[in-house]
């Protein structure tokens, strides 16, 4: 079973159709939307700041969400894959993005929608990832601009993680 504890009163919440793995903890003010997935060993801490999430965003393994207290809140949009390991801290990602394995995205950094930070990446505190476009490297920087096809396999990715929530529910 899932830790899910409170704080100061305040209590995660997720909307329809989410899985939330065993050994996942999600702790404080998260709120979350319909069709979520939060795997193992993945820890969501809304302990110190509030964490956003939208829908159809996967937490993949051993990835850690948390916030600044009285700085920086976390907002995850709709859409996004946050992959095994990675760290999202204090910042924004939009809608249709995909955080890499590995990967920290820091304090006040902004991933626009249509985004890949590639496995491995820092994306610095303050950062703008603009739009339609791959960053990499420490500290990320842009590479590439995303094709068509790479920005519609955006959404094959988050699509396949509700099937693979599907095989164990």
């Amino acid at each position: 079973m899932p830790l899910i504890l409170p704080i100061k009163g305040v209590s995660p919440a997720w909307g329809e159709a989410c899985y939330i793995a065993e050994n996942a903890t999600i702790v404080g003010d998260v709120i979350m939307g319909n069709t979520c997935t939060v795997w193992f060993n993945a820890v969501i801490r809304g302990d110190v700041n509030a964490i956003r999430i939208g829908n159809k965003t996967n937490i993949q393994d051993g990835a850690v969400i948390h916030c600044t207290y009285q700085k920086a809140a976390t907002t995850i949009g709709s859409n996004v894959s946050i992959g095994h390991n990675a760290i999202v801290h204090g910042c924004m990602v939009e809608d249709n993005v995909l955080i890499g394995m590995g990967s920290i995205v820091m304090d006040n950094a902004v991933v626009q929608k249509n985004c890949i930070v590639a496995a491995g990446s820092v994306v610095l505190e303050n950062t703008v990832c603009e739009s339609g476009y791959i960053y990499a490297g420490v500290p990320a920087k842009k590479v590439k601009a995303l094709s068509p096809e790479q920005i519609e396999n955006l959404d094959k990715v988050a699509n396949n993680y509700v099937l693979y929530a599907s095989w164990l529910q």
